[in-house]
């Protein structure tokens, strides 16, 4: 098991209610209501689940390690994009799992050079690390017409 050695950063976040109640921090402020989706038998709603949160914070790690290792490499990017789409269901077991897709773009360099830039940030990126080898994530480098947009 990996520890950290020097910590940079902390933060609490407390569930109350599971998959149909909220999560709430006190600094700085966050708190949002969770809501179980239809289909794993919830009644839907306003809320976000844990699933989308992952997949917020998988996203935004690893659309920052790639970012870093660019800068590292020496190699100028016009900008990056991660879609980070988390499936959860049913494993071998009988139990339950996630699964993760990240489809990323990396604009202003030609794809050998994206694949590059997406392998480095994947083995860097916190949260790659800490799913490597305990759940699938297929990750996608796309081509610059596959862009998202802007923001949702």
């Amino acid at each position: 098991m990996m520890t950290i050695q020097q910590k940079m950063y902390e933060t609490t976040v407390k569930a109350v209610g599971g998959r149909s109640g909220y999560v709430e921090s006190a600094a700085p402020v966050f708190s949002q209501k969770i809501s179980t989706p239809r289909e794993m038998g919830g009644a839907g709603g306003e809320g976000t689940n844990p699933e989308q949160l992952f997949a917020a914070g998988y996203s935004a790690c690893f659309d920052s390690a790639l970012n870093m290792v660019a800068r590292q490499s020496r190699i100028k990017i016009e900008g990056s994009e991660v879609t980070a789409t988390v499936s959860f269901g049913k494993v071998e077991d009988g139990g339950f799992g996630i699964g993760v897709k990240l489809d990323v773009l990396v604009k202003g360099v030609d794809h050998d050079t994206a694949v590059t830039l997406v392998n480095g940030a994947h083995a860097a990126c916190p949260y790659s690390r800490a799913t490597r080898g305990n759940i699938a994530v297929e990750i996608n480098v796309l081509e610059e017409e596959h862009s998202f947009g802007g923001g949702y």
